[in-house]
């Protein structure tokens, strides 16, 4: 009877330790950073077409990631996607700067790439709510296979 119970003990530990290793590689995997992460500021940026951007994808400087994205809603009178991000607070922008929805690899997932602008004089920093003016849409493939194929055709007709 106690060999059972010993025996019970260990199976029921090791049970315990492989699901703690389990959720472990579920956090790395989704890139869960801690419940209470660093501290953030929220950026807003309108886009013509966002793609297939989601919320939760990755806000990239030069490959680096500096944030997420927090929301996306639809703007009620332009009828514009409008892209929340959400910035670590050690990075800041200047006014300048651009943003861009790219792609990772050929049909990889789309994040959004911030291109920081130059400083000048009477200009300072995006700070928390401000909107990034300068915004570059998705590249959609269906878009640019379409107008290929439009051009194509339309070469046709004039021979």
């Amino acid at each position: 009877m106690q060999q059972t119970r010993k025996l019970e003990l260990w199976v029921g530990s090791f049970v315990l330790i492989g699901l703690c290793a389990i959720l472990f590689m579920i956090f790395q995997v989704a890139d869960v950073k801690g419940l209470g992460s660093s501290d953030t500021y929220t950026l807003e940026a309108r886009f013509d077409n966002i793609g297939s951007l989601k919320v939760r994808s990755p806000v990239k400087v030069g490959g680096v990631v500096v944030g997420r994205v927090s929301a996306i809603q639809l703007d009620k009178e332009s009828y514009l996607p409008t892209v929340t991000l959400a910035l670590n607070s050690d990075y800041q922008f200047p006014e300048t700067s651009s943003a861009q929805i790219l792609t990772s690899g050929l049909i990889g997932e789309q994040y959004i790439g911030l291109v920081p602008g130059f400083i000048f004089d009477d200009e300072g920093y995006l700070s928390d709510g401000d909107r990034i003016e300068d915004t570059k849409s998705a590249l959609v493939l269906e878009d640019m296979i379409g107008q290929v194929l439009y051009s194509i055709s339309g070469s046709d007709d004039s021979k």
